[in-house]
């Protein structure tokens, strides 16, 4: 397919905006992206001609609705080549997925005899779960240090694995910095010490083609918000032979076999057995919407739109003479960055004046921040619907911010 940008941006309507009498420039994909009509119209068809509960009804509206849910379920195992449509289940969120996997595989496998390994540029939701799943049982974390450039020390990864160690939970992109971890290879390792493999795919999802099964892990987990999809609904993938000796998080509808009282419950098979209540339907049927979007615009032409965008910025941004940049430009689309000495907050905020839209903070990885000696960074992050003028509008809203920080300066210095 060939890439028009023009007829692209049509498709999300909300890119016709002005914010304080500026043309939107969304510069925050990494946090959410954008929902083309697409997604918006398959909500709204749902709910006026196609809602009703799924599971166990026998009327029309619910035996459709629930082969709408299915058939999104077999989408999904489709978009990242799982070998299996029960392998996917339906969460609201790639946190939600996480701290499942710790709550049930974490409880059942982990005590304090074993460790775990996490990463220094982990979002926060890779990192908490199991530092509570850690004062529960008493497994020791071990952490995966990055070096100067940003990078995973690889070959710390071989002394910190030993035959205590279970779990390794990565992140596929960081959310941060961009960079693309060799993933495969990093599994490779773990596989051959007999170690279970988490990836946060939550930036990783939206750019490159995942193939599950190419890369040997044994969960991967990503939200439908990030790749233009609905918020409140997630995909946790995890292999079947592993799903099938989990116990469940939750307890309640759906996700039984039968229930005898005082305490003989047994469970559903899965993914059921992990779907407890009535699901986000609409959310999953927003996320089909979604999938069918990316794939009818390719994933092809979008890694390479974002390629050449995020080139484009890191030139652009690289201009200027005070600014200091902590993503590599070989990334998915992020730029993260700091105007010199002034906060990120305020930098944000006069951007924002001219209908700019960036993130600032800590964006969920204080160590992260820690390792660079700040508490805060500019983030620009790049999708395909982005123009190379939103572009050249952040640049020249920066040195227009540096020269009004600067005369401001010298004012309070006199």
């Amino acid at each position: 397919m060939k890439f028009n940008l023009e007829v692209i941006r049509k498709d999300f309507p909300i890119l016709k905006r002005k914010i304080n009498g500026y043309p939107l420039a969304y510069l925050d994909n990494a946090a959410s992206s954008q929902r083309p009509l697409l997604v918006i119209d398959a909500e709204k068809n749902f709910y006026k001609h196609n809602y009703a509960a799924v599971h166990r009804g026998i009327h029309t509206l619910s035996t459709n609705a629930t082969s709408y849910m299915e058939n999104i379920r077999n989408q999904v195992a489709n978009f990242i080549n799982a070998s299996y449509s029960n392998e996917i289940i339906f969460v609201k969120s790639t946190t939600e997925g996480i701290n499942l996997i710790a709550n049930t595989w974490g409880i059942s496998n982990l005590n304090s005899d074993h460790n775990l390994i996490i990463t220094e540029m982990e979002h926060h939701s890779n990192i908490v779960p199991w530092q509570i799943i850690a004062k529960r049982v008493g497994v020791e974390i071990r952490v995966l240090p990055i070096n100067k450039d940003g990078k995973l020390c690889l070959k710390a990864l071989v002394k910190l694995i030993d035959k205590n160690t279970r779990l390794l939970a990565i992140t596929h992109v960081s959310n941060v910095l961009g960079i693309i971890n060799p993933i495969k290879d990093i599994i490779t390792y773990a596989k051959a010490a007999g170690v279970v493999t988490v990836v946060d795919g939550a930036q990783a999802i939206m750019h490159n083609k995942i193939d599950v099964q190419d890369i040997g892990c044994d969960f991967y987990v990503f939200s439908g918000h990030k790749m233009y999809g609905p918020t409140g609904i997630g995909i946790l993938y995890g292999r079947k032979s592993i799903l099938n000796e989990m116990p469940p998080w939750e307890g309640g509808g759906s996700m039984i076999n039968d229930v005898i009282l005082p305490n003989g419950t047994t469970w559903n098979n899965i993914p059921w057995r992990f779907e407890a209540g009535t699901p986000n339907i609409i959310g999953i049927i927003g996320l089909g919407a979604a999938l069918s979007y990316i794939q009818n615009l390719g994933l092809n032409v979008i890694n390479q739109r974002e390629s050449d965008l995020v080139c484009y910025a890191y030139k652009k941004l690289s201009s200027i003479s005070n600014i200091v940049i902590y993503s590599p430009i070989n990334n998915t689309g992020i730029i993260s960055f700091n105007l010199g000495q002034h906060h990120a907050f305020d930098v944000g905020s006069f951007l924002d004046k001219y209908g700019i839209a960036i993130r600032t903070g800590h964006h969920c990885a204080i160590p992260l921040m820690r390792h660079y000696n700040v508490t805060s960074m500019c983030r620009v992050s790049l999708s395909f619907y982005n123009s190379e003028d939103e572009i050249d509008r952040l640049v020249s809203s920066l040195i227009r911010i540096n020269h009004l920080f600067n005369n401001q300066k010298t004012l309070l210095e006199r």
